[in-house]
């Protein structure tokens, strides 16, 4: 029988355990850096076999094994010898999901280094991530094209639902003209104009993240209807009729949300509508993710997630009213603006 001390410890232990939560996350990020679940595609193998072409110390390789089958990664085989399991598989090179890149992004010492400072960030209200790095997070990844990538892989596979999810929530069809702004290759519009027929896009963002942009839209079929505008939303958005901001605005602070809100405001055709695409928190104690992500905002980024009533405000010093807070088939909601 499974030992009840175990399943429901104590309060005290489950502090300890939260507070320690960090000791799998950078187990797992071991394996995903060394490439582990690439070495088991072909079966089951000991430590000692995949030692000497991995580099390590064959000991310490077992016990990260032994370590990963108790987390459901891997499984023990006869002779010592591991296989991947359903979970393990999902951490392959190139699998679906990309969990080996988000993980590997994640736990990096670039990355972590701003948890390092989270207490600066709670005293101060400034990234923690800045302060480790000398630099802001988006200047740094433009300084490091591989974590750039790898960053846009995480970015892509951890809200792959949402763009087919907005794209059914939402009644785009009666809009001409929809711009995309900071969209990136494009998935996001994509799909909205994949299942809406009459309007027509423009991807809005900076020339070196539209580049790849063209490729997907052709996949997806609708790059005869789409517009690729290089751009920077600090400066000025093309005009429209509708404005995604899909995870833009809770990437910065209050000042900066309202330069880019107060260009949208001046672009946008007057009977035009905002579309802000973010985790809207739920109030009081209801669980939610943008609950922890909201603290990855505050030290990596100095951005923030907001509630509804906080979108409200934040709209309202922009010259918006909320008309209404839109859910969809995913941890995103859709947050509907007007012009005041």
């Amino acid at each position: 029988m499974p030992d009840s001390r175990l399943e429901n410890p104590p309060q005290h232990v489950q502090l300890i355990q939260m507070g320690r939560a960090h000791i799998v996350s950078r187990t797992v990020y071991a394996a995903a850096k060394l490439g582990l679940a690439d070495q088991l595609v072909s079966g089951p193998k000991s430590a000692a076999e995949l030692a000497g072409s991995m580099r390590v110390h064959a000991p310490s390789l077992h016990r990260l094994m032994r370590t990963l089958a108790s987390l459901g990664i891997l499984t023990e085989r006869m002779e010592q010898r591991f296989a991947l399991t359903d979970l393990g598989e999902a951490l392959k090179t190139g699998a679906p999901g990309s969990a080996r890149s988000a993980v590997i992004f994640s736990g990096s010492p670039s990355s972590q280094s701003g948890w390092d400072h989270v207490v600066y960030s709670v005293q101060t209200g400034k990234p923690g991530f800045d302060k480790a790095q000398g630099v802001a997070f988006f200047d740094y990844l433009a300084q490091h094209p591989e974590d750039a990538s790898l960053f846009s892989e995480m970015m892509d596979s951890l809200h792959s639902q949402e763009p087919s999810a907005v794209a059914e929530a939402y009644d785009f069809s009666v809009f001409k003209t929809i711009v995309d702004v900071g969209g990136a290759t494009g998935n996001m519009l994509a799909d909205v104009l994949a299942q809406h027929a009459g309007p027509r896009g423009i991807l809005f963002d900076r020339p070196h993240v539209v580049k790849d942009a063209t490729r997907l839209l052709e996949a997806k079929g609708i790059s005869d209807r789409v517009v690729i505008e290089p751009g920077d939303f600090f400066t000025n958005v093309p005009r429209a009729d509708a404005y995604i901001l899909s995870h833009i605005i809770h990437d910065w602070d209050e000042d900066r949300c309202l330069t880019i809100l107060s260009h949208v405001r001046k672009a946008m055709n007057p009977a035009g509508r905002l579309l802000i695409v973010e985790m809207v928190l739920p109030p009081g104690d209801t669980a939610h993710p943008g609950k922890v992500l909201d603290m990855v905002m505050l030290v990596q980024l100095g951005g923030r997630e907001r509630t509804e009533s906080e979108y409200a405000s934040l709209l309202s010093k922009a010259g918006f009213r909320l008309t209404q807070v839109v859910p969809t088939n995913s941890a995103a909601s859709i947050v509907e603006a007007a012009v005041v």
